[in-house]
This record gives C-alpha cells, sequence and structure tokens, in this order.
C-alpha cells in the first residue's frame, strides 16, 4: 500500500494532487492513499474564511472549494486532521469526523479509522494549557478568544484516545510530541530553525500529551507538520517497538513538504485494485465514543477526567460486550458515502466581499446520523444549546451546487481513474505557490509558529549517533526528491 504523507497543506489541494500525479508519472506507480496532517484549510466560501484565525491579508480561498462545490473530485482518498489554521466553523460540523468534500475524509477533534487493514488514529489541534482542561464550548460566529481556543486540543479527547488497545499503524497529529528532538538530529534541527533552541532547553517545543500518547499508543509510524520543518526520528520503546516519527514541511517550492510510504500486503493490509481502497469506523473507537460520552462538557470551566482514586469508573478499553452492542449498533462499519453540502460554495466569478461576518454555526446531518446510531451528543448542539442559540440547519434543497448530485454520483459509484482527472500539470516542473515573504509579518501576527521564516535544505537530515547505542537512522523511502528542486537545478 502506497501512502502519501503532506505537511501543512494550507489550502493547495490542487497543488498537492498534481505533486503526486508526477510523482506517479515518474515513478510508475500509483498512490494509494493521501495523509494530510493538519493547516487543511477546507475553506467552502468567503464566511469560512472569516473564521480562520489569521490576518485578512492571508485570507486566501485557495483551491479547496472546488473539491466542496464538484468542480473537481480528489483522485486519491485523502484523510487529515485538523490544525491551527483552519476554517473552524466547517471543522465543528465533524466533531466525530466525516466528508469534507467527495473522496475527502475529516478525522474529527479525534478519531481512528481503517483504510484497508490500516489502522490510522489521529488526533487534531495544537496543545496551549489554558484551554486543555476546557470543554468545547465554542461556536461561529467566534470572538477573537474562541477563534483561537476553539483549535486548541482538550483533555477529553487525549483520554479517549488513552483508552486504545491493539496496535497503530499510523498516528497524525498536527503538533510535534513534546521530547522527539532527542530521538533524531538534533544539531541538524537547531540549524534549520535555530530560534527552536530556547524552547528545545526549557522542554516547551511540542506537545506534553502527545509526549504522553506516544510513549503509551506506540504506533509504527507517526507523522506530524506545524513547525515547517521536516525532521526525522526514531523512538525504540519497550518490547522491541519502535515508533518512526517524520515531520513535514508545508507545501511551496524547495520545501520538503511531501513523503511515500510504503507499507507491505499482509493478511490483514492488501490491495488488490485502485477501487478495493475501503475506509471504515475502528469498532473500539466507537465503543470508546459510547462509553465516555457522559464525560463530555461543553462549559468554559475545567472539565477532569476519572482517575483511580473515584468511586466512579475510569478505565475505558472496551469490553468484549461493549464491543459486541457497538457493533449491532453499526450493522456495517464501512464508512457511509453521505457527503452533502449544506452551504453556498465560493464562486470566483462574483466579487470577493471582504465584509462579509462570520456565519452561524451549522448542524451537520453526518454527524447526527452517527449520533443517533451510535447513541452519543454532538457538542457543537450542547453548546448552542447551552447558551440559549437557535440550531441552525440548512435548506440543502435551495444550495446552487453540483456536489449534491453529479459529483457524489461519480463518488459512490467508481473511483476515478488516472484519466478520468484532468489535471493542469503537464510539464516536467511543478508549478507551486509563491512563498509568503514571511520576514514582514509582524511580531504580533505571529502565532505558534506558522509564520516564523524558513530555511531550505534540500539534502535528506541525516542522524548523527551520540552514542552507540542511540537510535538508528530511520528508513524513508524517499522517491520524490526531484520534485523539490526548482526548473534551474
Amino acid at each position: 500500500m502506497k501512502i502519501a504523507v503532506e505537511g501543512c497543506a494550507h489550502g493547495e489541494l490542487e497543488k498537492i494532487y498534481d505533486t503526486i500525479e508526477e510523482i506517479e508519472s515518474q515513478q510508475k506507480l500509483k498512490v494509494d492513499l493521501l495523509i494530510c496532517c493538519g493547516d487543511f484549510q477546507s475553506t467552502r466560501n468567503m464566511g469560512d474564511l472569516k473564521t480562520m484565525a489569521v490576518s485578512q491579508k492571508y485570507q486566501n480561498m485557495c483551491s479547496f472549494y472546488k473539491y466542496y462545490s464538484g468542480e473537481k473530485i480528489a483522485p486519491i482518498l485523502t484523510i487529515f486532521i485538523g490544525g491551527n489554521h483552519e476554517a473552524s466553523n466547517h471543522l465543528q460540523e465533524l466533531p466525530y469526523g466525516g466528508w469534507v468534500a467527495p473522496n475527502i475524509y475529516y478525522m474529527g477533534y479525534a478519531g481512528v479509522v481503517n483504510v484497508n487493514g490500516v489502522r490510522i488514529g489521529g488526533i487534531s489541534g495544537i496543545y496551549k494549557g489554558g484551554d486543555y482542561l476546557r470543554g468545547r464550548f465554542e461556536f461561529s460566529p467566534y470572538t477573537d478568544s474562541t477563534m483561537r481556543s476553539v483549535y486548541h486540543v482538550r483533555q477529553f479527547e487525549v483520554f479517549r484516545l488513552k483508552q486504545l488497545s491493539g496496535d497503530l499503524d499510523i498516528f497524525i497529529s498536527h503538533d510535534w510530541p513534546r521530547g522527539i528532538y532527542h530521538y533524531g538530529d538534533f544539531n541538524q534541527l537547531c540549524k534549520f530553525k535555530p530560534f527552536f533552541k530556547e524552547e528545545i532547553d526549557s522542554n516547551r517545543l511540542g506537545s506534553p500529551p502527545l509526549e504522553d500518547l506516544l510513549k503509551l499508543l506506540q504506533p509504527k509510524y507517526w507523522f506530524a507538520a506545524h513547525l515547517h520543518c521536516k525532521f526525522a526520528a526514531i523512538v525504540n520503546h519497550e518490547d522491541d517497538k519502535s515508533t518512526k516519527f517524520l515531520a513535514l514541511d508545508k507545501c511551496l517550492p524547495n520545501r520538503r513538504f511531501l513523503q511515500l510510504l510504503d507499507i507491505e500486503n499482509t493478511d490483514s493490509i492488501k490491495i488488490e485494485t485502485p477501487d478495493s481502497i475501503k475506509i471504515e469506523y475502528d469498532l473500539e473507537w466507537l465503543a470508546i465514543l459510547r462509553s465516555t460520552n457522559h464525560l463530555l462538557s461543553v462549559k468554559h470551566s475545567n472539565n477532569f477526567m476519572p482517575g483511580p482514586n473515584g468511586k466512579e469508573r475510569f478505565e475505558f478499553t472496551p469490553s468484549n460486550e461493549e464491543l459486541e452492542e457497538t457493533k449491532q449498533k453499526m450493522k456495517d462499519l464501512k464508512i457511509p458515502e453521505n457527503f452533502t453540502a449544506i452551504v453556498e460554495a465560493f464562486n470566483p466569478d462574483n466579487s470577493f466581499d471582504r465584509s462579509q461576518e462570520q456565519p452561524k454555526s451549522m448542524i451537520n446531518p453526518q454527524t447526527t446520523q452517527l449520533c443517533e446510531l451510535l447513541g452519543i451528543d454532538d457538542p457543537l448542539v450542547l453548546a448552542m444549546s447551552q447558551s440559549g442559540v437557535e440550531l441552525n440547519y440548512s435548506d440543502v434543497s435551495n444550495l446552487d451546487v453540483s456536489c449534491t448530485s453529479e459529483a457524489n454520483t461519480t463518488f459512490n459509484n467508481s473511483v476515478l481513474s488516472d484519466g478520468d482527472f484532468c489535471s493542469p500539470l503537464k510539464r516536467k516542473s511543478l508549478s507551486l505557490p509563491d512563498p509568503v515573504c514571511e520576514e514582514t509579518i509582524k511580531d504580533d501576527e505571529k502565532t505558534d509558529h506558522d509564520t516564523t521564516p524558513d530555511v531550505v535544505i534540500l539534502e535528506e537530515i541525516i542522524h548523527t549517533p551520540e552514542s552507540k547505542d542511540s537510535p538508528p537512522a530511520p528508513k524513508f523511502k524517499r522517491r520524490n526528491a526531484d520534485i523539490y528542486k526548482s526548473t534551474e537545478e
């Protein structure tokens, strides 16, 4: 199974798919799955742009709306988690995951799915200590504060992930786990990003909850983004287990933003033909959602998880009975292809309305359907109801979008062949988005490391062990080195 992993997408879906198509053409292979590690920017229209925590000059519509409207169909099954540059009102509609467009699946605040036997877990957002214990109280229109707190990781999702048993093949996050820099080429990282050293020295770079999850879940691979540089590491656990960690850059010329991963076919992982790729719910994860639903909070105040010193249940790894009950409720674990557009998509023929206000949060029928099946609550519904805000439902029949008919028919009936994807890329070099002159950004506009200048180095990061006991260098297959080179090179 061939998996492409993207760092920060920043809305450049067309460019990413074009890059993959070029790799496929050069290497005579077929990519089965695309994983994006946050800052996906699934902006459907100008209203969605207003919910992104970036200044107006960086509110770029990019190309996602084409896949939402049905103008284009994603040529590869794409799954992603959220970062800190997102259309948060859109992603809040799908707290437990769902389709944001045909063939493009969001994993929710946290989630686990299975793609042809590959078990993939993920968590959205970034860590901020002040919001970590709070409930999911935010909804659009946001204030300046809630526009940022909405994408901050909560303890509740981390607690749920800690209940998982069994092996995870891949885990996806936007943040890096704290301390991961000790397991790779520390010196090279500081050469790339010299301003990281102060945070590393004080043990503040990265997410403490993700450090805990890394030690507990011990996935075979962990992919991340956020810090806009490529960094590889190997973390050796007990029982001869290890996690291969790789962080990737953002989609820009001469940046290391994409990596291919080969996973060999086994009894549980098998790819026969491109149209055999399927994504399924993870039964254990669904059972955890059910058994922990009572712990869901939508309050501004801190919400503490149960522990061993209390009288209530504190371990929620599902029993066989809970797994069977959940299976009976779902009938079929295949994730239904039930995407429906619920807002108007951006129309480039209309002039930009830069004064447009933030939209009101909407209830997504995909979430409603899953909640009814499992008997769990939609946190967005609870948050709006608690605040006395009227719930907002879309009248889909009034929308002038093609994705509710023709695009859905194409998506549901077949997976596109190579000839079905009409790409403008018919040349040797790729046309990637122009880089933003990040040095001109004011200090008060820099948030969470995402607008700091980068250093472009094309060579692989080579781990230099400090001792004989240091872990060996990670060996990811690098099929796409030529893609990062400019035309002049």
